[in-house]
């Protein structure tokens, strides 16, 4: 059994983190913090455990084996590096961090402290990858020449808990919009599918839409478009983008030397489509209840396996997304070090 805390109650604790935990029959919940104190309670009220008065309160329970960081993105570094240090697994949102600097301390202070981190990365346990990444390695079209892949929706005004007052849209506590909220999934998932690393890229981040609470323009990015290139030759682009008033598209499709493979396409979440020549054939994967994110936490934790979203996988996807806003920066393709 593992004993978890949460720390934050956004929407995104609401809606998956606490349900996941309490469907976990080896997961505890400690309890919950956040600022706002009365959030804390009604989870507490319907998911049990108790209301902590502080990070420090939680982080000093020697009851509390790990916690979730589900606080801004600022905070993201500073609280999971404070909680590796009391001797607690961490599970911490994306994105990682704000900085290389904070993911590599990341990264170090959990080997310093032999604790485990990882990093929310949930695409790749969505069972429609894990299919079609079989599929990918079966040959089904032959080694990957190139891809597209996209995660658009609305954006934070459909589903955070302060609407559109919400702090994703606030620069000085989010740092990045659309590129760190969407853009970061598919970078981890397509450095999972190709089992690659990206050496370059070229990238357009841009703020077309999205206003903060006064109704003037955000100060960060609702929309980034990136063309990668792999260290084997793949070339791709990723489409990140808060401005779809429409379905949400969350689809990839792969070009490869004898066929076409499309992920999720927005009307068909759970198929696979590959098309060779003539042909088409159609795979359906059965929808999944949970994301497996806190699952796959405690079964690390428990089992004494290896972080299912390392330290290392966090950095390497932060350096690709700083990388992005610098080429968007510079107006050129760079290097990705």
């Amino acid at each position: 059994m593992m004993k978890i805390g949460i720390i934050g109650c956004g929407k995104i604790v609401r809606v998956r983190h606490a349900p996941e935990c309490a469907a976990n029959p080896q997961i505890e919940l400690a309890g919950f913090f956040d600022f706002k104190n009365d959030r804390a309670k009604e989870l507490t009220e319907e998911f049990g455990g108790k209301v902590y008065m502080s990070v420090e309160e939680m982080l000093k329970d020697q009851s509390v084996d790990g916690v979730i960081v589900c606080t801004s993105n600022k905070t993201h570094a500073e609280v999971t590096i404070e909680a590796l240090r009391a001797g607690k697994h961490a599970l911490c949102e994306k994105p990682m961090c704000t900085s290389v600097k904070e993911a590599l301390d990341m990264e170090d202070n959990a080997k310093k402290t032999g604790k485990l981190l990882m990093i929310a990365h949930n695409q790749r346990f969505a069972q429609v990858h894990i299919r079609a990444k079989e599929l990918l390695q079966s040959g089904a079209i032959g080694k990957v020449l190139n891809f597209r892949t996209e995660f658009s929706h609305g954006g934070p005004e459909g589903w955070s808990i302060d609407a559109g007052n919400s702090w994703f849209l606030n620069k000085e506590e989010a740092f990045i919009g659309a590129m760190g909220d969407l853009g970061v999934h598919k970078i981890d998932l397509m450095r999972w599918f190709l089992e690659d690393e990206f050496i370059s890229i070229s990238a357009s981040v841009v703020n077309m839409d999205k206003k903060n609470s006064s109704g003037a323009p955000a100060g960060i990015d609702d929309c980034g478009i990136c063309i990668l290139h792999s260290n084997s030759g793949v070339w791709g682009t990723i489409t990140a983008s808060w401005c779809n008033y429409g379905i949400v598209n969350n689809s990839t499709t792969f070009y490869g030397t004898e066929g076409v493979m499309t992920i999720a396409d927005p009307h068909s979440t759970n198929s696979i489509m590959i098309s060779r020549g003539e042909e088409m054939v159609e795979y359906q994967v059965k929808e999944q209840a949970s994301s497996g994110v806190a699952d796959a936490f405690a079964d690390a934790v428990l089992c004494g396996k290896e972080s299912p979203v390392s330290g290392h996988e966090g950095v390497q996807c932060m350096k690709i997304v700083l990388s992005a806003l610098q080429s968007a920066e510079e107006e050129k393709m760079i290097r990705i070090v």
